[in-house]
């Protein structure tokens, strides 16, 4: 364990959330701005509650598609069969009773920024006084990539399942194969923990199929000690890692890997594309980011740095923070309280804190963790870690895979509950 004990690391989440996020100003009775948040994962769905709680007179709209969220938190646990889908799904329904959130079940197919409004599939228009964009990831397109053949399953739900089922049914002896995409994307230690959790099935279930990763980083980039001593000891009979494979194409029919290192043959192939902010950050005309993927934000406010009245969290943003949900709910309170703060005419608190923490299942049984604290530097207008609050587990362990439940249970209810 470096630097930071599970301690101080349980302790963590809760404490820099309260420093992040109390809010100093509340807005008075019958005020009543429009707020309108687009997206209802970890980022949206925080940001939602919390001007509700923290500024009970606000008008908040939620504009979510699906009348359910499927977490991708501990979605490879449904994966592997050890929990059910209904473990991580989560509706509207306290945010609605509870807060007092407006909650629209819809698709947004435009922004005008010179009006201030939203427009729905629907056709109905939404005003806005504040917006907040918080609409996950998409993918970039992979030629020949058909996800209802090789499944990405980065997004909870169907495709989860879809991958579940092929593993399951996968042939003996047989190879399952799994591409990594270069970073940024969603949970950075999500695909080794993935790795990691199909080679522990193989092992008890199909122990003479392997399984191959392509990773088209130069190494791990996530909890590197425990998933390196996964590969090369706990799954070293079954596991081969490959650093600097790019994926070029996929063969979906025979379901090959085409890539930079040669042609990869699977029984079972999971592709998890490199990814971009979600498709209305660009349409918007918000992906200002020097990548073009991502959206650009001033982190004190997460305000779009191209468009005004307009915040975007989550892992649409480009402020170099992880793209997790822990974080995104982080993120979301730090917006929250700036927009609380702007709409009833101060500044936006001028040293917000994050901190991104996660915990990623090892096999059945064990799990490791790791978490970092960010805080705003005015030198360089951006998010940095601050020195010493970063920390990883040095070994994958039983407590830990306990400690992950509790974890992610008081996540999913400062989000949803």
């Amino acid at each position: 364990m470096n630097k930071l004990s599970r301690r101080s690391f349980m302790k963590s989440l809760g404490g820099v959330a309260a420093i992040a996020s109390a809010p100093s100003l509340v807005l008075g009775a019958n005020t009543g701005p429009r707020v309108v948040v687009i997206g209802g994962g970890f980022a949206g769905a925080t940001a939602a509650k919390y001007l509700k709680h923290w500024s009970p007179d606000l008008n908040v709209t939620l504009i979510e598609p699906n009348t359910h969220y499927k977490a991708p938190i501990l979605s490879n646990l449904v994966m592997n069969g050890q929990l059910s889908m209904d473990k991580i799904t989560f509706n509207y329904d306290r945010l609605k009773q509870k807060h007092g959130v407006t909650v629209i079940h819809d698709w947004v197919q435009g922004i005008d920024s010179a009006t201030n409004t939203v427009e729905l599939k629907s056709g109905a228009k939404m005003d806005y006084d504040r917006l907040i964009v918080a609409p996950g990831i998409s993918f970039n397109a992979v030629s020949g990539l058909d996800f209802n053949k090789v499944p990405h399953a980065w997004q909870s739900g169907d495709q989860v399942l879809l991958l579940k089922q092929q593993l399951k049914t996968m042939r003996r002896g047989g190879t399952f194969v799994m591409t990594i995409p270069a970073a940024p994307y969603r949970c950075p230690p999500g695909p080794y923990e993935r790795a990691c959790l199909v080679a522990d099935y193989l092992k008890r279930n199909n122990p003479t199929a392997k399984i191959i990763v392509l990773d088209a980083n130069a190494g791990i980039i996530a909890e590197k000690t425990t998933f390196t001593h996964a590969f090369n000891v706990t799954y070293a009979n079954n596991l081969q890692y490959h650093p600097n494979v790019i994926l070029e194409a996929v063969d979906s029919n025979r379901r090959i890997a085409i890539t930079s290192s040669g042609d990869f043959k699977a029984d079972v192939l999971n592709v998890i594309p490199t990814q971009s902010a979600g498709k209305i950050i660009k349409s918007a005309g918000l992906a200002n980011h020097a990548s073009g993927r991502w959206a650009d934000v001033d982190p004190i406010s997460y305000e779009s740095t191209s468009l005004s009245n307009i915040h975007i969290i989550g892992d649409s943003q480009g402020t170099g923070q992880p793209k997790a949900g822990h974080i995104a709910n982080a993120e979301a309170k730090v917006c929250a309280d700036a927009i609380i703060r702007m709409l009833g005419g101060a500044q936006p608190y001028h040293a917000p804190m994050t901190n991104s923490a996660c915990y990623s299942p090892i096999s059945t049984t064990t799990a490791s963790w790791a978490t970092v604290v960010y805080q705003y530097n005015p030198a360089t207008q951006s998010m940095t870690a601050v020195p010493g609050s970063s920390g990883a587990a040095s070994v994958a362990s039983n407590r830990s895979y306990r400690d992950m439940f509790d974890w992610s249970e008081n996540l999913f209810a400062d989000t949803f509950a």
